[in-house]
């Protein structure tokens, strides 16, 4: 099980940053900026390191608004599998590049383009930029891109930890 993170800047006019994979696992799909965590590194730490990464914007940690706890289970293809926490941005500095790996694109709400992201994104990105805040497994079928099963639960406030095990115990029940 891989620690991951998944960060969406959002600006003043309610516009969020989604960018769209140039290649790679996801390629041409939009999503957050995020990755996976680096040797002695925190959630928090890899979620702004990945952020400037592939957008070029700065940001601080303790500004991260938490907004899910995620276990992405791909049972065909166990490589694939990783947990990890979901965060809103909404404080940050610099500006917009495109990178290697990713071409960013400021949206509004009803620009999201949900046709071209992962099918789990669908369904609970709108639910996080309602203000829900979830919990939960989310189950890839076969062909490692459609959503087998997803328990969403909804909580009042997302626990962080940097123990993989207590994520897992958290996420999972």
């Amino acid at each position: 099980m891989k620690p991951t993170t998944l960060v969406f800047p959002i600006d003043e006019q309610n516009r969020i940053l989604l960018g769209r994979k140039k290649r790679g696992f996801g390629a041409d799909k939009y999503n957050g900026f995020g990755g996976k965590l680096e040797a002695g590194e925190s959630f928090r730490h890899c979620a702004i390191r990945e952020l400037f990464e592939e957008s070029g914007l700065h940001g601080c940690p303790e500004d991260l608004e938490c907004v899910a706890a995620f276990d992405f289970q791909f049972p065909f293809d166990e490589s694939l599998t990783h947990v990890g926490y979901v965060y809103f941005l909404r404080t940050f500095t610099g500006n917009v590049e495109e990178t290697d790996e990713m071409e960013p694109h400021w949206l509004t709400i009803d620009e999201i383009p949900y046709e071209h992201m992962w099918d789990g994104d669908r369904q609970w990105l709108p639910m996080l930029l309602e203000g829900k805040k979830l919990k939960g497994p989310i189950v890839f079928d076969r062909d490692n891109s459609t959503v087998d099963k997803m328990e969403l639960t909804t909580v009042d406030t997302v626990l962080e930890s940097e123990h993989l095990a207590r994520i897992d115990l958290y996420i999972n029940g």
